[in-house]
């Protein structure tokens, strides 16, 4: 994803566990390429073990590339809400639901995108925890992370209707 063509944007999710969320986002329409990787914290270059201890402040996240004419921002965050549950506080800093905004544009769409999911009453009498924060330097995570559905035949969590 280092040479990124002109006209694609980047989107940086945070769901939780960043194999199924990648899945989802790969399957998307307008979605070029996509990989897992982690975002958000302090340690330099850090592994999964090392995110997964919960000392690194870093989130299991999903870096994508996507057609702007063909998928908008704003329909990648309707995707984003609906593979996961963002009123659930994570388990420990890396599994946790952020956006990682690289532009005042994508700041301001995924606020509005959030409070529209608040105000919808989809999760009644609950509050959307996830954090809206500027994107900082991606650490693509290991390859065997990569495309994780492909290489292991089945989904991680209950999200098959995403990949059937």
């Amino acid at each position: 994803m280092e040479n990124q063509s002109p006209g694609l944007e980047i989107a940086i999710f945070a769901a939780g566990c960043f194999w199924d969320a990648e899945a989802a986002f790969r399957r998307r329409e307008g979605v070029v390429a996509t990989e897992t990787g982690y975002t958000g914290g302090i340690e330099p270059d850090p592994d999964y073990e090392q995110v997964c201890s919960g000392t690194t402040g870093h989130a299991e996240a999903v870096r994508i590339a996507f057609d702007p004419a063909v998928v908008t921002y704003d329909q990648l965050l309707d995707l984003f809400w609906d593979i996961h549950d963002p009123t659930e506080p994570g388990k420990g800093t890396n599994e946790r639901s952020a956006i990682f905004y690289s532009s005042e544009e994508q700041k301001h769409t995924a606020g509005a995108s959030r409070d529209r999911l608040q105000a919808s009453g989809k999760h009644p009498g609950r509050t959307i925890l996830t954090g809206i924060v500027p994107a900082s330097r991606f650490w693509k995570a290991e390859e065997h992370h990569q495309q994780f559905y492909e290489k292991c035949g089945r989904s991680y969590t209950a999200m098959e209707k995403y990949w059937e």
